[in-house]
């Protein structure tokens, strides 16, 4: 008989005799799922985050902040530099106009649902234009705000998260009272956690004067982003800077990062503690199947299979975790709703996304720990003696 032919004989005895040691199987089975649904839970989540800034940007809008912000607000944009900026070399135009949306960022208070507490939700200042240089939007609800009036519309994610923005209902913002008239879509990301209102109300009531904090810019099919900022670096009238709105977003989606580190650090630590009871599980499998293995050895059975057909079963219980764990972590995670804090204080309304990458990712952390509890084990094993299958009893 062949190595292989050998091994595989060992594994499938192995696998067959899992019925003897049942519980210990099942306690590496969930040790194996709970690490792998922790780790997922935390990835989905960054990953989530992410995706819902990154889907807000376009490379086809330019962005404008003071030089030196890392966010709306902190930033600021008189009406002057608005009307330079709108003659920087590759903005579009409709007519004679420059496609140019200059907008504010207020932070207003909204309580959660899920837990009653205020939180800092963005009340932003913008016009009609503003609103045609979002992607996907659509209102969903409604109608929108008349120009010059304390109307407002309010995305959906505000809607899911937050009390007291029902269409039709009133808001107070300290001693300013609004009306919700609408409800729009901008397709799941970040600008769904926004309420919008007429920009020159904002002004008006926030004493915010003429001036703004970002402008946004629709860009030529040619337009080169060198060229506007050099238009921005020779002229010392204007204080901005420009990138993409998708590199911006881009950036801001990393602020939450941290999670998915936080997540694989959690998770490296409950697989030490994962892999203690895995490796006592194989050592008493081991135990178990002693004079099987011997015996096997007696008539001719190679060290190598030994050695295989004892990884063979601690991968396979792993496997059968992670698979389990990446399973449930779909099933408790996918397409749930949060929202956190994001780069300028306020809250962002973001859905768990559980990728097909992340899930491979926990099923690979579960063939680690099925690796590693087994090789011990399997060294055992292959150096079972063969007096072991001449003793008396089990």
């Amino acid at each position: 008989m062949s190595i292989f032919s050998q091994s595989w004989a060992v594994i499938v005895m192995n696998i067959r005799s899992l019925p003897r040691r049942l519980w210990m199987s099942l306690a590496m089975v969930l040790a194996s799922a709970v690490v792998v649904a922790v780790l997922l839970a935390f990835l989905a989540m960054a990953k989530g985050f992410e995706v819902t800034l990154q889907s807000a940007g376009a490379k086809d809008v330019a962005f404008f902040l003071r030089t030196g912000s890392a966010a709306e607000l902190n930033s600021s944009v008189t009406r002057d530099q608005v009307n330079l900026i709108a003659e920087a070399p590759g903005i579009a135009r409709s007519g004679n106009s420059p496609i140019v949306s200059p907008e504010l960022y207020v932070i207003v208070d909204g309580i959660k649902k899920s837990s009653l507490t205020e939180a800092n939700i963005p009340l932003r200042g913008l016009d009609p234009q503003g609103v045609e240089l979002r992607q996907n939007f659509t209102l969903v609800a409604g109608r929108m705000f008349a120009p010059g009036t304390d109307e407002l519309i309010v995305g959906e994610g505000i809607l899911r998260e937050f009390n007291g923005f029902d269409l039709g209902s009133e808001v107070r913002f300290g001693k300013y009272k609004w009306k919700v008239v609408g409800v729009f879509s901008t397709g799941g990301n970040v600008f769904e956690s926004e309420l919008w209102a007429d920009a020159k109300v904002i002004q008006s009531l926030y004493n915010r004067g003429s001036t703004y904090q970002s402008v946004r810019a629709k860009l030529t099919p040619d337009a080169d982003l060198e060229a506007i900022k050099a238009y921005l670096e020779n002229d010392p009238r204007i204080t901005q800077e420009v990138q993409t709105e998708e590199a911006y977003f881009a950036a801001q989606g990393k602020s939450l990062s941290y999670m998915a580190i936080f997540g694989r650090v959690i998770s490296s630590v409950m697989a030490f503690g994962a892999l203690a009871g895995a490796l006592n599980t194989m050592y008493t499998s081991v135990a178990d199947r002693a004079k099987e293995i011997a015996t096997l050895r007696a008539i001719g059975f190679s060290h190598f299979s030994a050695f295989v057909g004892t990884m063979a079963e601690a991968l396979v219980l792993a496997l059968i975790g992670g698979i389990v764990g990446a399973l449930s972590a779909f099933a408790l995670f996918d397409g749930m709703n949060a929202s956190t804090l994001g780069g300028s204080f306020t809250q962002v309304v973001f859905s768990f996304e559980m990728s097909p990458e992340l899930v491979l990712q926990g099923v690979y952390l579960s063939l680690i720990i099925g690796f590693v509890s087994g090789f011990f084990p399997a060294w055992r094993a292959a150096s079972v003696p063969v007096a072991v299958a001449f003793q008396g009893g089990r």
